[in-house]
């Protein structure tokens, strides 16, 4: 690891050890030509910390200090005026080591629509496959959509309660297909899900790409090291200026710097060293490098609530909750990485369409055999229920655009993101229609023996007017910032999509969630992973993996 940088001119300065940042380390790492560092603003993710590695802990370390930057969106004016709270890592892994485990590459229809806009070509889904294949092994095995090779092992979740095997029974009762693998080539209906665990244990994008990488000379690593801004000479970018820990500003310098840090500090990051809209740097009396009025625009997230029910059996999760378990739990899993500790709960779901006017599926369901909010909290009244469960669900198409926009030149100040939740017609409507399906789904007679009642939103929440207000008040993001750097060759996108170079700029690059042009259906770790390593191909200059053409299901052609 390198502490003293004074000097030293680096091939390529990756800012921020997330999810794309620790695999473009690893596959530019790999031709020992050329010198790597990674600038992560978080701590290292130790061997020792159970609440990142264990999958079941991963409620605590969200809202924690030591694990998560903590933001807030400002007011939202369709939620009440209610600022929302976003988790982000704030560890060597990113947000990797502290989400959910979901592995959702979303619909290969997403690819089209972002490949239908100008000079994106190269994105449609045939290019991606083979990236998402080369970062993969799915231990369900392969075919011509999955991989078996890639450092990213993927768990198929075991889905054993027999409250699974009611709500697989409950949506084809609601009208809707079961599928072998919503990752495969039917994304439509439900499954089991792949999860980013290896054996019992969290593998975070740390594990499974950098750690790997870091025996190699030519790889270096500093954490605690919180960017300031990118240093210019005129339009060419030359290093960057960072901080570590409570020390002085540094410098590094870079042939070229890859921005990494995701939907949030990107944007931020390039506002802070003048690339953005050159009236809002202005005002801010920061001297303005380029004029880039789309950065930290077209801010997109999903949406989500909980629909939770009390359960008649003793067959769900919920006596794990008790504190009294814990201990036992624990020693489980330390010892032998299985019992209650080795799962993250989120072990199946699916993807339907809110109407027959959908092309393709516009909602998301995880369903848990438990009933507990993301950040560990119970429902109200939940230290009553002795056994629950629920289904997470949120329409993935919003239409509703945001922004980030820092609001002092200090970078430990927080940008302003407003997301602008539940804000248009259509978002409404979709709302409405998804909690008529879940419903339906979660009434259905499968679920006969073993629901209690509804106890979230409950009885009293029917018409679509309460539904909103009850979505208004209850909602709380899925954790999927995106778009706010978009890849694009109009006058309002960042990112040259054949490149990932920053327009009208030199040396500078961008790979993360950000330069997604839309939100993909579904939780958005997996895409931003095949983004990184067909980044790397991008920009080490290496010829691209080959378009693979595979037939996918597409319900208006009915391709069953």
């Amino acid at each position: 690891m390198t502490r003293n940088l004074t000097g030293k001119t680096y091939d390529y300065v990756i800012v921020g050890g997330g999810s794309a940042g620790c695999a473009l380390a690893n596959r530019l790492s790999a031709d020992p030509t050329k010198s790597v560092l990674v600038l992560e603003a978080g701590r290292r993710d130790y061997k020792w910390d159970v609440f990142i590695h264990m999958p079941a802990a991963l409620a605590f370390p969200i809202g924690s200090k030591f694990y998560d930057w903590k933001y807030e969106s400002e007011p939202e004016p369709f939620m009440n005026g209610r600022r929302v709270y976003h988790a982000r890592g704030k560890v060597l892994g990113g947000s990797s080591s502290i989400n959910g485990m979901i592995f959702q590459r979303g619909n290969p229809l997403d690819y089209e629509r972002w490949a239908a806009d100008p000079g994106m070509s190269s994105w449609d889904y045939a290019h991606c496959l083979p990236y998402f294949k080369r970062m993969e092994s799915c231990m369900a095995g392969g075919d011509e959509f999955r991989g078996t090779k890639g450092p990213l092992v993927l768990e198929r979740g075991a889905a054993a309660s027999p409250l699974f095997d009611a709500f697989f029974e409950s949506v084809q009762q609601a009208g809707y297909p079961i599928t072998s693998d919503v990752n495969g080539y039917q994304q439509e209906g439900f499954a089991k899900f792949d999860r980013n665990i290896k054996k019992g244990r969290r593998l975070s994008a740390a594990r499974a790409y950098l750690y790997p990488a870091l025996k190699r000379p030519n790889l270096d690593l500093l954490c605690r090291a919180m960017v300031n801004r990118v240093l210019f000479d005129g339009k060419r970018a030359t290093g960057v200026e960072f901080t570590k820990g409570r020390g002085k500003p540094q410098q590094v310098m870079a042939r070229e710097v890859i921005l990494c840090g995701g939907s949030i500090n990107t944007p931020q990051l390039l506002q802070l060293s003048g690339v953005g809209n050159s009236d809002e740097l202005q005002a801010l009396n920061i001297p303005v490098v380029h004029h880039l009025p789309g950065v930290g625009e077209h801010l997109q997230d999903h949406l989500e609530v909980y629909i939770q029910h009390s359960c008649s059996q003793p067959v769900t999760q919920q006596p794990s909750l008790k504190m009294w378990k814990r201990p036992w739990i624990g020693f489980l899993w330390l010892f032998f990485r299985r019992g209650a500790g080795a799962t993250n709960h989120f072990e199946a779901g699916g993807f339907v369409r809110s109407n027959d006017d959908v092309k393709y599926p516009n909602l998301m369901f995880h369903f848990l055999p438990i009933a507990i909010r993301y950040d560990g909290s119970l429902p109200p009244g939940g230290e009553k229920i002795e056994h629950g469960y629920q289904v997470h669900i949120g329409p993935m198409y919003s239409d509703s655009r945001g922004s980030v926009k820092i609001t002092s030149r200090d970078p430990r100040v927080k940008p302003a993101l407003r997301f602008n939740y539940l804000s248009t017609a259509q978002d409404r409507r979709e709302w409405i229609e998804a909690i008529h399906v879940t419903r339906r789904i979660l009434g259905a007679q499968a679920f006969a023996a073993f629901s209690k009642g509804e106890i979230s939103p409950g009885a009293e929440v029917q018409t679509d007017e309460q539904i909103l207000e009850w979505v208004a008040k209850d909602a709380e993001t899925a954790l999927h910032p995106s778009c706010t750097c978009r890849m694009g060759t109009d006058d309002m996108s960042v990112v040259d999509p054949l490149t990932m170079k920053v327009h009208g700029v030199e040396g500078l690059r961008v790979c993360d969630a950000s330069a997604m042009p839309y939100v993909t259906n579904g939780n958005i770790y997996a895409p931003v992973m095949m983004m990184a390593e067909k980044a790397a191909d991008l920009i080490a200059g290496n010829e691209p993996l080959p378009a693979e053409r595979a037939e996918f299901y597409r319900h208006d052609t009915h391709h069953a």
